[in-house]
């Protein structure tokens, strides 16, 4: 998104990308409202929900077999009351092609950055690789947004703040059937918590577990996780026979933490190289596009000054973004710690929370998830030109 942005705007961009393809299981398949007013801006709302993607308005828990409406999109100030459900390689393969049409635009498939380029304190470029071998780049500025694993960040040996995260998730697909059950966000019973993402034909799984006990879960034999899962959602009974193997139940261990500094002379992290997100509120795609924004709007003006990025605008950008960031983290990790981990611990039906009793019963109270969760705090908005 930020190279899209950057080369809309006149600077020479050069993106690198791992991968052949954009083709693998992401957790981030949630688009918010945040973003689609973020591409009604620019002018691809239309264009983007002509993708194949599926609209909820309202997410629903099951709390011991007791469903409530958690969250009310339908009351938001945006362009879209609705989350869209999309594979993320979708959504990538759009912002790709629309960035392609800029001849500034350059997006290297199968090329992995592998290390800095320092001239005394300042970075100046990457070292990279692809099939034909190692190559540099050189770059008035480079940007890590390699992700929570992220090269770019361990290089430049920016101090990070792991926040812990007591979980983590098995991550598994199973056929669909329309069961009415679309507005499905989890389900909660007796230790055990299931979020399911509806993808058409099949859902999504995430199994959430505590942090660790995989190798426990896999010991007791794929009867007894089957089992577990029809505990919490019986209308899987259909497709769980699909689960034949271990090897279909991938581990996405769960991380926390952020930089205290997110930037160098030359170097800017943002998204999850910047704050790894929990996927508690299916928030971190859309906090990374609103940290792309921002950078955008700070970098475009920056490139076109004589004197070029700056330390100070770099500054900005974290200035700017860094604060949302933390406010999500410190609520993710209080579910984690205070919601989550108790709720795995526990051996007994569970009982509805009060909380959640006062949003089934007062409707109004569904606004409050669905902003936190739709817009957010300081939603970014697109100041930059072609």
């Amino acid at each position: 998104m930020l190279g899209f942005l950057l080369a809309r705007s006149g600077v020479d961009v050069t993106i690198l990308e791992k991968w052949p393809d954009f083709f693998r299981d992401f957790r981030g398949d949630t688009i918010h409202p945040s973003t689609m007013d973020i591409l009604n801006e620019l002018g691809l709302l239309e264009k983007f929900l002509s993708l194949p993607h599926n609209e909820t308005k309202h997410l629903a828990l099951h709390v011991s077999g007791e469903e409530i409406i958690a969250a009310d999109f339908t009351h938001l100030k945006t362009a879209c009351k609705f989350l869209a459900f999309i594979p993320q390689w979708d959504f990538l393969n759009f912002i790709a092609a629309e960035g392609k049409q800029y001849p500034n635009f350059h997006l290297l498939m199968e090329s992995e950055a592998t290390d800095l380029l320092w001239e005394k304190d300042r970075v100046v470029g990457v070292k990279a690789k692809d099939k034909q071998g190692e190559f540099e780049i050189r770059a008035a500025l480079v940007v890590g947004a390699d992700g929570r694993h992220s090269t770019i960040r361990e290089k430049s040996k920016l101090a990070v703040e792991d926040l812990g995260a007591p979980i983590d998730v098995l991550w598994f697909k199973l056929s669909r059937v329309d069961d009415g059950s679309s507005n499905s966000l989890g389900y909660i019973d007796q230790g055990k918590m299931l979020v399911l993402i509806n993808r058409d034909s099949y859902w999504q799984c995430g199994y959430i577990i505590r942090k660790g006990d995989f190798d426990t879960i896999k010991a007791s034999g794929l009867g007894a996780f089957r089992n577990d899962l029809l505990q919490l959602a019986p209308f899987l009974n259909t497709s769980i026979g699909e689960i034949a193997d271990w090897e279909q139940v991938k581990l996405l261990s769960v991380a926390v933490d952020h930089l205290f500094t997110w930037h160098l002379p030359g170097l800017l992290c943002i998204g999850d190289s910047a704050h790894a997100m929990s996927p508690v509120g299916g928030v971190g795609i859309n906090l990374a596009i609103q940290d792309a924004v921002a950078a955008a709007n700070i970098l475009v003006p920056a490139f076109h000054r004589a004197d070029g990025v700056q330390r100070s605008d770099l500054e900005a950008i974290q200035e700017r973004r860094a604060r949302p960031a933390r406010f999500i983290q410190d609520f993710q990790v209080f579910a984690h710690t205070r919601v989550i981990a108790r709720i795995l611990a526990s051996k007994h039906r569970l009982r509805v929370p009060w909380q959640l009793k006062l949003v089934k019963y007062i409707p109004y109270l569904r606004r409050l998830p669905a902003y936190f969760m739709g817009v957010g705090l300081r939603p970014e908005h697109i100041q930059t030109h072609p």
